[in-house]
């Protein structure tokens, strides 16, 4: 067990989506309730020492404007006349002290009684006994308070003492703290009200996210990367409006031209078609399965499905692979198939002729054999010598052999031209191309003779300079001059239903090459195509 490696220690898991908006928005509101609460203390302070100061004022100012003060500061203290008043004002205001001074700072009222006619204590008093309202903060015989001092005046405007109204710090405090209170509770309702919203907000965070965190989403849209450029095939999204969203590198590299070039021979870009597709199914909510559709000389087999959001269509995706590939490889195991079987029949035609020639010589008829192997040999050379002579590719050799038996099954002598002559090559794709080319032509022209009781195709292949080309005669009912320009047309034909696909990819591929086809038609006589391709030839190569 010593020997047992330890696991590798996991990396620490990430917060959960609750916690972290709970910890985010809890800071922010935190932060800013702190500083609300903050800036309402300093304020309600001073509201508050303003609002007892106005309030202490308004007291000393409706006490010096009143008659039975200013009588009872012509009397001595002693007259009882200040005090009662004073007295009553101080506890229907719930005020420390109300105190009435003569010009010389001799109180006329206290609540202590055994105060009166003693002087004023405090230095704050002097600027009231020179006429000016005045407001502080002092200690005197009773406790620390906030004093207001206002002068009071006779009928003739004369200075004749000062009202002073005491309000202990202790009650202010009382009303900041009582303020300061209601701050704190304000606050905690905000905090309830901010988790409520903040648990609302996760949940509805949560439903959107079909119940992920972050980091899963995160690890997923990762996985989801890796996945679609690992795919060979091509995967596109689109919007609602049509607008690629998604594309993976499959994809770039079957729709998208070589650099430079933004747009195929007819003008439009090479993936319009699939585009098109794609906002139909968009557009209409309907899927498509195995849609064929040509793009940039290939043929794509498409599925298309829409996406939906709560039942409602937001695009749509399509998958797609190149058929073409494999039309290809078809078309070259066909040829290699073709050759082989071509072989086989042919090995076996010249068993039996060995076992003709056994008999002959048995028979001792040598004049016979003589004929018939001088027949044999021309035989030879007319069909299969012939065409390994003149097609040095085995693959093409093989194919057109194929295409000679099934020509001589159909009743049609298909004939390869004195001149034909093709080196071998090297390059995959202009031989698939060649084959596909091919192909269709010798396949339509032995659908156009059908029904004829005899026939002729005539094949010439000639490569010169780097360049082959390649001409197919046949001497069927022609092609209608108005429809001559519509024979490459995807999806025409005057065969029925489902056709037209053959010479429009032969055409796409052949451009896509670099190379180009067209045709010559007179009904009733003959029609001939002729197919124009760049070729490497093995020479070349070296």
């Amino acid at each position: 067990m010593s020997d047992l490696q330890p696991f590798p220690e996991t990396r620490r898991r990430p917060m959960k989506l609750y916690t972290l908006v709970t910890l985010m928005v809890c800071a922010i509101i935190g932060s800013v309730l702190l500083l609300v609460f903050a800036l309402y203390s300093v304020q309600i302070t001073h509201a508050t020492r303003d609002d007892v100061k106005d309030t202490a004022l308004g007291i000393a100012r409706t006490l010096a404007d009143s008659p039975e003060i200013k009588r009872g500061l012509m009397q001595p203290p002693q007259a009882d006349i200040i005090q009662p008043i004073a007295q009553a004002v101080t506890k229907r205001n719930g005020l420390l002290f109300a105190v009435v001074t003569d010009m010389r700072g001799i109180r006329y009222s206290h609540p202590n009684e055994a105060l009166l006619g003693l002087h004023f204590i405090g230095d704050d008093l002097p600027p009231a006994l020179e006429g000016k309202e005045n407001v502080s903060v002092n200690r005197g015989v009773l406790d620390e308070a906030l004093r207001v001092f206002t002068p009071v005046y006779d009928a003739q405007h004369d200075q004749i003492g000062v009202v002073v109204v005491g309000i202990s710090l202790k009650k202010v405090e009382e009303q900041i703290t009582r303020g300061r209170l209601n701050a704190v509770w304000t606050i905690l309702f905000s905090i309830l009200m901010s988790s409520l919203a903040i648990w609302g907000l996760v949940r509805i965070l949560k439903r959107i996210l079909f119940g992920l965190e972050p980091y899963e989403i995160s690890a997923l849209f990762e996985q989801r990367q890796a996945m679609l450029q690992s795919l060979r095939e091509g995967v596109v999204a689109v919007d609602i409006q049509g607008r690629v969203t998604m594309i993976n590198h499959a994809a770039r590299e079957i729709l998208l031209l070589p650099s430079g070039q933004h747009a195929d021979s007819s003008g439009k870009p090479p993936h319009a078609a699939l585009l098109a597709s794609l906002r139909e199914v968009s557009q209409t909510g309907v899927a498509r399965k195995d849609h064929e559709i040509g793009c940039n000389g290939r043929l794509l087999l498409c599925n298309m499905v829409p996406v939906k959001s709560q039942n409602r269509v937001i695009g749509a995706i399509s998958t797609f692979r190149d058929k073409t590939e494999i039309s290809q490889l078809m078309q070259r195991l066909d040829g290699m198939v073709s050759y082989v079987d071509a072989l086989r029949a042919h090995t076996h035609e010249f068993m039996n002729k060995l076992h003709v020639i056994l008999g002959l010589l048995n028979i001792k008829r040598y004049d016979k054999l003589e004929d018939y192997i001088l027949q044999t040999a021309q035989n030879y050379q007319t069909d299969i010598g012939t065409v390994q002579r003149k097609i040095k590719s085995p693959v093409i050799a093989g194919f057109l052999l194929g295409k000679i038996n099934r020509a001589k099954e159909a009743g049609i002598t298909l004939t390869l031209a004195d001149e034909c002559h093709i080196p071998d090559t090297a390059n995959e794709e202009q031989v698939a191309v060649l084959v596909t080319a091919l192909g269709n032509l010798i396949e339509n022209a032995l659908d156009a003779m059908a029904d004829q009781p005899e026939g002729e195709i005539t094949l010439l292949l000639h490569y010169q300079n780097g360049w082959l080309s390649c001409e197919v005669s046949d001497d069927g009912p022609g092609i209608n001059p108005e429809h001559l320009d519509d024979v490459f047309i995807r999806g025409f034909s005057t065969k029925g239903e489902n056709r037209g696909v053959g010479l429009f990819l032969a055409r796409q591929q052949i451009q896509n090459l670099g190379g180009d086809i067209t045709v010559e038609s007179e009904p009733g006589v003959f029609t001939q195509f002729f197919v124009h391709i760049p070729w490497d030839s093995e020479r070349n190569i070296a």
